[in-house]
């Protein structure tokens, strides 16, 4: 069953906008995801919503076929509510303009340290005080395809991180958050966590003088990534077992943390999926 909301003054119409907010999400521990591909991709991996709003003139009938049918099914079973709003309403409440008219309120969803489904040879992605959620979202998209085990962030005491909740990081990673293991710690806490289990970390930092395809990645290995403006943090340089830079010949200083991340991810994919020609 479909509840139709008509007014832009309605309360849970607030409560959605109030979710844009990282201190309202924080307090309710509730954030949003938009978009039909995000939100199957949500359903698909165990999320179930508290709330899920639809705008009929703004979805693609075809696309969202099988999305309507399971939120009309956890609607049916009380798992979820569902409701019909208009489009000046789904306006109001989206994070961003291109929803495709799917609105998902859904509880937040990081792994504990101890959570994370390790392989035999891990390959992790440790990210410390990332500042731009667009960033985050390109290197999940980025650990998922080349088959890491998770991602890991690690907040700066001083800068803190973006926020794994953060809408535009749900967004800009197509629903890989949900695809891709995730976790937040401090950083003792996750230097601690793994050297415990044997997980060499390769630190980057443009002072280093061994090349990152110079470094074996074949074994358990969490790549150690700090933000462009401030690299990583003197803690996780101490920590680190090696450390790697990523040779750079022109006249900017410091690369994109996405491209970064996908360079040292696929170092690690080509070591450890050789390709005969």
């Amino acid at each position: 069953m479909r509840t139709p909301i008509t007014s832009l003054q309605n309360a849970r119409v607030k409560s959605v906008v109030k979710l844009n907010n990282r201190r309202h999400r924080d307090a309710a521990r509730l954030t949003i995801v938009e978009g039909v591909p995000e939100a199957e991709r949500a359903l698909q991996n165990g999320v179930v919503p508290s709330e899920a709003y639809i705008c009929p003139p703004l979805l693609d009938d075809v696309a969202a076929a099988g999305l309507l049918v399971t939120l009309q099914s956890l609607a049916e079973t009380g798992a979820s509510q569902l409701f019909e709003v208009t489009p000046p309403i789904f306006a109001k409440m989206a994070y961003r303009g291109d929803s495709g008219g799917v609105l998902l309120v859904i509880p937040y969803f990081q792994r504990s340290l101890e959570d994370l489904p390790l392989s035999t040879h891990p390959l992790l992605a440790v990210i410390e005080g990332g500042e731009k959620p667009g960033n985050l979202g390109a290197i999940l998209r980025t650990a998922d395809a080349a088959g890491a085990d998770g991602v890991i962030l690690s907040p700066h005491e001083d800068l803190g991180g973006t926020d794994i909740h953060n809408p535009n990081v749900i967004r800009a990673s197509l629903g890989a958050v949900f695809t891709i293991a995730t976790a937040v710690a401090p950083t003792a806490q996750v230097i601690g966590w793994l050297r415990q289990r044997g997980i060499r970390a390769l630190a980057t930092t443009p002072a280093a003088t061994v090349p990152y395809t110079a470094v074996d990645m074949n074994g358990p290995v969490a790549l150690i990534l700090g933000s462009e403006a401030h690299g990583l943090s003197p803690e996780w340089l101490a920590a680190a077992d090696e450390h790697l830079v990523i040779p750079m010949f022109g006249r900017v200083d410091s690369l994109n943390l996405s491209v970064a991340a996908a360079l040292l991810l696929y170092e690690a994919v080509r070591q450890r999926h050789p390709i005969n020609s």
